[in-house]
């Protein structure tokens, strides 16, 4: 899963972006009715600037580094009015250019664009700004990853440090909003799971220290880099204990305080988002936007158990191959108990393997690309704070690669890594081919525009990565049965997700249902499958884009190898779909027909 970064702005920085948004407001629109197609790289260059301005922890992570300073208050009912005038401002601009008068990438990008800004817009009108954080996302966490000093927020230089403690600022202020707006839920009846508010519990305790050189927050001191005076290193290692002693560490204990005792006692014992006052069309608007699709709930049900049923076959063909006698569930368990797939005793043999999967795929790789990234990779463990309730992920480089991208694996006890948890498929999926290369390929590529270039379409970015996995026995992987199995687990997960997610929340299944659905159709542990519907429960629809995507992305696949039989090239159609980035799985299909029409 690619890790997003959902974030605001304060309010010194709103009107900076207002101004901006007026400063601008020639550029596009006064071309007459139709607008001048050569506006339009203003237009989304204006359109980027606004944007940087009011999501600026976003913009640290794609490399620009200007308002490194900021940390977003997204919790203001100002804020959320900036950003509906700034939508509908740009809605209205795009809306002045005649679609038929434009370059074929000027098409993608308008569609593209006119979609987002009703996206956005349609976003806005649902009661979400009652539930700011979870145990899986929301700036809590988010800030961990900046602050520690490995993460995306650069500790290269003084005005770096000096950097960080204005954002450090902003935080206390966001954790004052933040439970504001969750007392709100509390009075409407908008609030998370209880099986949810147990878990972020402990996250924000585990942040509270009384010594703050035992802090995540303190990483960046014990780092400092070698050029650093002794009176810059002295000035700012008491600024940095202060900062944690008196913003940092009251914040968290103030949110762990009120999460423990007065949101939990008022936390719902229902499972799905269609239990909270407008639910039903919540979950409606989060199933389009991360399948950008126009599938209804109970389609993507039907689609869950067709594919479900159709997995279930190809794990009965392994359970025979390996020569186990017994249905699937025990075989599920004997996957679960047999020593021989836990061969790891510490955290580097697991990340050794998976570098040495890397080394495996490799010379594969080239028959298949012909375009690969230049942003460098890494494999890295999960952060202990965040591990228990980590799932492995894939945080972008930035665009100069100064920044690799960066595989996160969460291993809380080595010696519980089981193999047949598709280490193979994973790495396929988080790292290579699958985000790493897709993420790279979008940043690098100078000649999209930049909302482009830094866009995140669910459905076809995880919808890659898991079609990424599906190339294992073609990258030399999926040898061994045990691997197979692992990877077919993979492709169950996504499967179960469809039946489970529009399960939870448009059919009233409980956490318990889907708990045992998930144990029922996969080798995963209770806790496993239990930290799995738990997410589904914080994030609705999120875990639907995967198979939608990926399904999509393969029906494509065959669909031009029939048409063009031997002038079929795969790294060209590989080269294709990512060369241009995500986007909606609509404008893909489109920008796929017309490249196959050239072949």
């Amino acid at each position: 899963m690619k890790k997003l970064f959902l974030t605001g702005l304060v309010a010194a920085t709103l009107a900076t972006a207002c101004n901006q948004n007026k400063s601008t407001e020639s550029a596009a629109g006064n071309g007459g009715a139709h607008g001048k197609a050569d506006d339009l790289p203003t237009l989304f260059a204006n359109y980027w600037e606004v944007q940087s301005r009011l999501d600026p922890m976003s913009a640290t992570s794609q490399g620009d580094n200007r308002f490194n300073h900021l940390l977003p208050n997204d919790q203001t009912r100002a804020f959320r009015d900036t950003l509906r005038t700034v939508y509908q401002d740009y809605l209205n601009r795009i809306n002045q250019f005649d679609r038929e008068k434009l370059s074929e990438n000027d098409k993608v990008s308008y569609d593209i664009f006119k979609y987002e800004m009703q996206e956005r817009l349609a976003g806005l009108q649902l009661n979400t700004w009652m539930l700011p954080v979870n145990q899986f996302w929301g700036l809590p966490l988010t800030l961990g990853q900046y602050g520690s000093g490995e993460g995306t927020q650069p500790f290269k230089t003084v005005q770096d440090y000096d950097n960080w403690l204005g954002r450090v600022r902003g935080f206390t202020v966001w954790a004052d909003s933040a439970i504001g707006n969750m007392r709100r839920g509390m009075q409407a009846g908008v609030v998370l799971p209880r099986a949810l508010v147990v878990k972020m519990i402990p996250q924000m305790e585990e942040l509270v220290v009384s010594d703050a050189a035992k802090s995540l927050f303190y990483g960046p001191i014990n780092r400092f880099p070698k050029d650093f005076s002794v009176a810059d290193r002295k000035r700012l290692s008491s600024a940095y204990q202060e900062a944690i002693l008196t913003q940092l560490v009251p914040s968290y204990k103030k949110l762990g305080d009120f999460l423990k005792n007065e949101y939990l006692p008022k936390a719902r014992a229902s499972s799905g988002i269609s239990a909270v006052p407008g639910g039903e069309q919540i979950y409606k608007y989060y199933v389009h936007n991360w399948t950008t699709t126009d599938k209804t709930p109970a389609e993507i049900h039907q689609t869950g158990l067709a594919e479900v049923a159709r997995i279930r076959g190809e794990m009965e063909k392994v359970k025979a191959e390996v020569g186990f006698q017994g249905d699937l569930k025990a075989f599920f368990a004997s996957l679960n108990s047999n020593p021989k797939l836990y061969p790891y005793k510490t955290p580097k043999e697991v990340l050794d393997a998976f570098h040495t999967i890397q080394a495996k795929i490799d010379p594969n790789l080239k028959k298949m690309f012909g375009r690969t990234p230049k942003t460098p990779f890494e494999i890295r463990q999960t952060e202990a704070f965040r591990a228990a309730s980590a799932s492995a992920e894939y945080n972008q480089g930035s665009p100069d690669g100064s920044r690799p991208g960066i595989f996160y694996i969460p291993i809380v006890d080595a010696t519980k890594f089981n193999i047949t948890s598709g280490m193979e498929s994973l790495f396929l999926h988080e790292a290579i081919p699958g985000h790493h290369y897709q993420i790279s390929l979008q940043q690098e590529n100078q000649d999209l525009p930049k909302f482009r270039r830094f866009a995140w379409y669910g459905a076809m970015g995880e919808g890659w990565a898991l079609y990424s996995e599906t190339l294992g026995k073609e990258l030399g992987l999926y040898t061994d049965p045990y691997q197979r199995m692992g990877a077919l687990g993979d492709e169950m997960l996504r499967a179960v997700r469809l039946v489970v997610d529009t399960g939870l929340h448009s059919k009233n299944m409980t956490r318990e249902q889907a708990i045992a659905y998930v144990m029922e159709n996969q080798a995963m542990s209770e806790a496993e499958a239990t930290s799995a519907i738990e997410r589904y429960m914080a994030i609705p629809g999120q875990a639907l884009s995967y198979k939608i995507g990926a399904l999509k992305i393969q029906e494509l696949r065959r669909r031009y190898e029939k048409q063009l039989g031997s002038k079929f090239s795969l790294s060209s159609f590989h080269d294709e779909l990512l060369k241009d980035g995500v986007m909606p799985l609509a404008v893909l299909e489109k920008k796929m027909d017309d490249w196959a029409a050239r072949q």
